[in-house]
């Protein structure tokens, strides 16, 4: 059997990509009340002293993506597909500073047993 060769992506197709994702963030800065900043390394947007990172993705925010984020001093985190579970008890555990949205509604922070 002849191996399928991976399909290319253009560069229109990447161009497509980015600006919807840039548009979320717009939308996501707006609804946090935040001023959209993006670009490499930097927060996707920023209240105050308040930094945020948008992620829109199909995959949910994993504990060393999130430990990553937290090293950049973010303090709040909005995923549409969410956050794995040890992504969640690692904040609740270590990072309690840092809020963590799925679709714009807050994951409420674990009760400890």
């Amino acid at each position: 059997m002849a191996k399928k060769k991976p399909k290319k992506v253009t560069t229109e197709k990447k161009k497509a990509i980015m600006k919807k994702a840039t548009e979320y963030e717009k939308k996501v800065a707006q609804r946090h009340r935040a001023k959209q900043i993006g670009g490499a390394g930097k927060p996707d947007y920023q209240r105050g002293s308040t930094k945020g990172e948008v992620k829109n993705r199909k995959t949910p925010v994993t504990k060393p993506e999130l430990k990553k984020m937290a090293k950049k001093n973010i303090t709040e985190v909005e995923s549409k597909a969410g956050f794995t579970e040890p992504a969640i008890e690692y904040r609740d555990r270590y990072k309690s500073n840092i809020k963590l949205f799925q679709k714009g509604k807050i994951i409420a922070k674990k009760k400890k047993k």
